[in-house]
């Protein structure tokens, strides 16, 4: 049995923590699920709608029952939502590998001659000196981005994406399987 006194402290606790309190934290949070739209349902798009409808009466074929077509829509549906999540990946990673602009390759330049004379220095340690390199290599843009680097540097949006792909995969399978049985049923028919 929980006591009262817990119970006093959870509910405390709860209403502390129901998320942001200011009008532009509230805002913040309220686009949190498009940051890159895949969590948005594919019939909120009239265009990909139409992909979806198109893509199941291919995979149905003509004269078909209602349980059937509804099925292909599920299969075309989650091929779709696939087909978005691995184009989404694909432009996020053309995105972090493509070349810097100049306007960061002149701030660089300008971080690199504003830490020479530190580097140079023979007073500050060598974990000092050690610790300014590594930061200017790694923010510097003037510097080929390796992908191993952008992999490093972008794995918690590539781990979303790689999560929206398995559930997708996962729901194409499941539509697959659900359109096969009942295409067997129906042959099984007399």
């Amino acid at each position: 049995m929980t006591s009262s006194a817990k119970i006093t402290s959870n509910r405390a606790n709860a209403r502390a923590s129901t998320g942001p309190h200011s009008k532009a934290g509230r805002r913040r949070a309220a686009r949190n699920a498009l940051r890159h739209g895949l969590s948005i349902s594919i019939d909120h798009d009239p265009n990909v709608s139409k992909q979806v409808d198109k893509l199941a009466r291919e995979i149905a074929g003509p004269d078909v029952t209602r349980e059937l077509q509804d099925l292909a829509r599920r299969m075309a549906q989650a091929q779709i939502d696939l087909l978005r999540v691995r184009l989404a990946r694909h432009q996020f990673l053309s995105r972090a590998l493509s070349g810097p602009d100049r306007h960061k390759l002149r701030a660089t330049m300008r971080a690199m001659s504003d830490a020479l004379p530190m580097l140079l220095d023979p007073r500050p340690p060598e974990s000092t000196k050690r610790a300014i390199l590594d930061s200017l290599l790694v923010d510097s843009p003037a510097l080929p981005r390796s992908l191993a680097t952008v992999l490093a540097q972008e794995v918690k949006t590539l781990y979303a994406l790689d999560r929206y792909e398995k559930r997708a995969l996962s729901r194409r399978e499941f539509a697959i399987r659900a359109l096969d049985a009942a295409c067997v049923a129906i042959d099984e028919l007399p």
